[in-house]
């Protein structure tokens, strides 16, 4: 047992997605923030619960070789990267590690191959999409990111894993605010005009996008915003203003107000071209997306003769790739504006193979089914939480050829993969792919064959 702000010295065996080293104190597990694999540290202990405790180092008493200096001068207030004092090749490893350790306890797949995680060659400034609150700080307003577990804005010169221009961007929005006296939001009063920026980037075009996010119906002194923004940064295709009004935590209003000039800009994924929209679902990280989306093709296995079935589809991003070597593609998600938008992307590139039907993959997908509408080749590309049952029921009664899952959750991953492997299919393969350097998250791709296909053939 241990207790509450006591010290205890305890070696660190692994780390948890969130960056916390797990250590052992008289048999009791303690995750210990900011320690790493490998090291002795004194910890002081913060929370105590039932078959865990929590604390933070007090003194490292023996260094991880792979402990490196963070490059973020506000990286432990801020807690967006929880591995930044980790060393990078260090870093796939232990994403690697989550996902094997996932699949073995909640999937129960011990046996399955996993391979190492694909990182990048160069692992900054990869964001294209960045949302930073612009809240009321005593007399000032300030533009940052959330510290951890609070509402406290936290401002850094410079944030090593967005775009650039996003960085740029904010210091001349916040200078507008203080040089015209434009009031920030205030989340006690519900009062103030501006709520948050956000800045949307091609890395293929170069072209790049504005959102002023507003808790009013116009913002004083636009022209001023627009004229220093723009003489600045060319690339600027678009200036909007979305109307938030609402006492929420929610980003986005559902109203646009455009300012200045096109209301999407366009990038590309492989030869595939992409217009992007404000509320467009587009990869956050685009050179490894790319690698995501390949490994995803070739998983497939197409030939040409393929009826594909590609769910959770977004604005179609993965249908249009698997359209390449697919007889037919149906593509099925919720949002009706992505499903417009992927009409749209399919009209621009040429595509005439993809069908995009609107609704829960979970009720469309059973629908389709008794209409005769069967899948050779299944992807699934969900949110978080994973697949609905009932979904993953329809699809082995279906029992396609493959499979192919597309996962940001290694938990909720593990769990779907129990199901499907326990009614009918087999996993054959899982790829980690970094999407989310110097953080816990990996995406994960995961290749599943019906069961006895082998013996078909």
């Amino acid at each position: 047992m241990v207790f509450k702000d006591k010290c205890y010295t305890t070696g660190i065996t692994g780390i948890t997605n969130e960056g916390l080293g797990v250590g052992s104190v008289n048999g009791f597990v303690v995750f210990v923030e900011g320690a790493l694999p490998g090291e002795e540290v004194l910890v002081q202990i913060s929370q105590v619960k039932k078959s865990y405790a929590k604390g933070k180092v007090v003194e490292i008493l023996k260094d991880s070789p792979e402990r490196i200096k963070p490059f973020c001068s506000v990286y432990e207030r801020c807690g967006g990267c929880s591995l930044q004092h980790l060393d990078y090749d260090a870093q796939l490893r232990a994403k690697t590690g989550f996902v094997k350790d996932n699949l073995t306890r909640i999937g129960k797949l011990p046996d399955v191959t996993v391979n190492s995680t694909i990182g990048m060659e160069n692992p900054f400034n990869y964001r294209n999409n960045v949302q930073l609150p612009v809240r009321k700080d005593t007399s000032n307003s300030s533009i940052g990111f959330f510290a951890i577990k609070s509402h406290e804005i936290i401002e850094g010169s410079e944030c090593g894993i967005q775009h650039k221009i996003g960085n740029s961007i904010r210091n001349i929005v916040s200078n507008f605010l203080v040089n015209n006296g434009i009031s920030a939001y205030d989340e006690q009063t519900g009062k103030g005009n501006v709520r948050h920026l956000v800045v949307r980037s091609a890395f293929c075009t170069g072209e790049t996008m504005v959102v002023i996010v507003i808790n009013e119906r116009k913002l004083p002194e636009k022209e001023k915003l627009i004229n220093a923004l723009t003489s600045e940064f060319p690339e600027i295709k678009g200036i909007m203003l979305n109307i938030n009004t609402k006492r929420t935590n929610a980003v986005l209003g559902s109203e646009y107000i455009s300012i200045y000039g096109k209301n999407t800009i366009t990038d590309y994924i492989g030869d595939f071209k992409f217009q992007i929209s404000p509320v467009s679902f587009f990869q956050i990280n685009p050179v490894q997306t790319e690698v995501l989306y390949k490994k995803a093709l070739e998983y497939a296995c197409l030939s040409g003769n393929e009826i594909v079935f590609d769910l959770y589809c977004g604005i179609g991003t993965i249908s249009l790739f698997l359209s390449q070597k697919a007889k037919m593609v149906y593509g099925v998600e919720v949002v009706p504006d992505a499903v417009k938008d992927a009409q749209k992307n399919a009209k621009i590139n040429g595509v005439s193979n993809v069908e995009f039907r609107i609704g829960k993959a979970e009720v469309v997908i059973p629908k389709m089914y008794h209409q005769g509408i069967r899948a050779d080749v299944v992807v699934v590309d969900p949110p978080r939480k994973g697949c609905d049952e009932r979904l993953l029921q329809t699809i082995t009664e279906m029992a396609p050829k493959r499979m192919v899952y597309v996962s940001c959750n290694p938990a909720t991953l593990a769990r779907d993969l129990k199901y499907l492997s326990e009614h009918g299919m087999t996993v054959e393969e899982v790829q980690p792919v970094d999407m989310f350097p110097w953080t816990g998250h990996v995406e994960c791709v995961i290749l599943m064959q019906r069961s006895g296909l082998e013996d078909e053939k």
